[in-house]
């Protein structure tokens, strides 16, 4: 069964009476390379096993399977089920569970399928989910490797080096857990319904430290939260929210340029390096 064939995805549908979920972001491929391309990338043959977060039709799914020792779907709509379980049927190394990735506790389900053993994920991420979705399987830290499919302008943000349109406070928050990597795009004309972007797979691999240090985590990240909260403004002047209450608009000056920075510089141009210099020096003067 060819999953990607546009008349057997009407007719797999029409049989279970399933209709697309706006709501869900619901996109199925239409190009079968693509899945196959993206399984043969996830590192599911090495690994051997996978998770695999909204498997849709389960095009995906197969090439997974005919990868993997195992690989574990976690599907939201319970529509999705039978369907599933017909197109699925041949794979007895398949199995689906009902959940929504943003409450399923990853490395629990990952010790429970897979024991102690390694595992990667996969995911074909709706928009609206992307920023928390690859929060929670990097967060998880149960993964090897994670290859997602999202609207590439994401991706080409996740990826963006300092000083660009696309830098962003995400940016740094997925560049300090991982190193990530674009693989290749996947145009608008690859799925039905038709979305009105095109999309990018996206190949992050989690460090076994984050990609640089710093004294206070939290506070790092709060610094880099306040820069691109108004990314137009002075750095100085955007970590006022952050710092106000305990320097003066002098001392966050001040504190600027002891990283050795420009104190007209905008937080949209520094690295993770120097927001860690910054932070370190912010935590020393708030002790």
């Amino acid at each position: 069964m060819n999953l990607c064939d546009i008349e057997t995805i009407r007719a797999v549908l029409g049989r279970h009476g399933f209709h697309f979920s706006k709501s869900l972001g619901q996109n199925f491929l239409t190009d079968e390379s693509v899945p196959r391309r993206i399984a043969e990338m996830s590192g599911a043959a090495e690994c051997g096993n996978a998770i695999e977060v909204g498997p849709g039709m389960g095009c995906l799914s197969a090439e997974l399977c005919r990868r993997a020792d195992k690989v574990v779907a976690v599907e939201l709509d319970r529509a999705l089920m039978p369907v599933l379980a017909e197109t699925l049927a041949d794979y007895d190394n398949f199995e689906v569970v009902h959940g929504d990735v943003l409450e399923t506790d990853l490395a629990a389900l990952c010790k429970e399928k897979f024991g102690d053993e390694k595992a990667i994920a996969c995911a074909n991420l709706p928009y609206y989910i992307t920023t928390p979705a690859i929060t929670a399987l990097l967060e998880s830290g149960a993964f090897e490797q994670v290859t997602v499919m999202v609207q590439k302008e994401v991706a080409q943000r996740i990826c963006a080096e300092p000083g660009t349109a696309a830098y962003s406070a995400f940016s740094i928050y997925v560049q300090y857990h991982a190193k990530a990597e674009i693989l290749f795009d996947v145009p608008a004309d690859c799925f039905v319904p038709r979305p009105k972007v095109d999309s990018a797979v996206l190949k992050l691999v989690p460090l076994d430290k984050p990609a640089v240090e710093t004294k206070d985590e939290k506070l790092f990240f709060a610094l880099v939260r306040a820069a691109f909260n108004m990314r137009r403004k002075t750095l100085v002047n955007a970590l006022g929210p952050v710092l106000g209450s305990s320097m003066s608009k002098e001392e966050i000056t001040a504190l600027v340029e002891a990283a050795g920075l420009d104190a007209r510089v905008r937080g949209e141009r520094l690295s993770l390096a120097e927001y860690a210099k910054l932070a370190d020096l912010a935590a020393e003067k708030l002790q």
